[in-house]
């Protein structure tokens, strides 16, 4: 067996194992809080990241085709900067934040951008699924009449899924701008 299969089978187990911790820590929560709990669902999405990131080494995400393209020309000052986008990749940048997702940065000298662009798809890809997945809790929580929550939960869905899908699309612009004047100079 090659190393490269090793390591796939490695990866998947690793993504098995930190799935199945997380179905047994959803299995402790609703017997300690109970299946009405409203934060159940925040902690499922949370879990759900964990297990994709820890899947992403051997998977690399995709957007849905409809979603996959950016245009290399979003940089432009304009909404992202009237929003706080660029901000909040700053803000990611500069704090230990910057751990929770390693791997769309450059780590090393050489400069993979090609990498590093499926790297930040994949990473925006888990967002947006989280986002996707954690909408309709959302909506279930605000009809059961737990508006407190249910609005905490709308903020906490800007705060860890919407403005990094906005940051991490500025960035996949960026490389790919890059990308598009390293193949017109060669």
């Amino acid at each position: 067996m090659g190393a490269a299969v090793v390591r796939l089978w490695l990866g998947i187990g690793k993504a098995v194992v930190v799935g199945a911790f997380f179905c047994l820590c959803t299995l402790i929560w609703v017997r300690v809080e109970g299946i009405g709990s409203p934060w159940l669902g925040l902690f499922c999405m949370f879990y759900f990241m964990g297990t994709a990131k820890s899947a992403e080494p051997q998977f690399l995400f995709r957007m849905p085709a409809g979603l996959r393209a950016v245009d290399s020309n979003a940089t432009a000052a304009g909404a992202a900067d009237r929003w706080g986008i660029r901000s909040f990749g700053s803000f990611l940048r500069n704090t230990p934040l910057r751990y929770l997702n390693h791997s769309v940065y450059l780590t090393s000298p050489r400069q993979d951008f090609p990498a590093l662009l499926r790297k930040a798809e994949s990473a925006e890809t888990i967002h947006f699924w989280a986002a996707v997945l954690f909408t309709p809790y959302i909506a279930y929580i605000a009809f059961r009449g737990l508006f407190a929550e249910a609005l905490l939960f709308v903020l906490i869905q800007a705060v860890f899924n919407l403005y990094p899908i906005l940051h991490l699309r500025l960035v996949r612009a960026r490389l790919t701008r890059l990308l598009e004047r390293k193949a017109g100079v060669q």
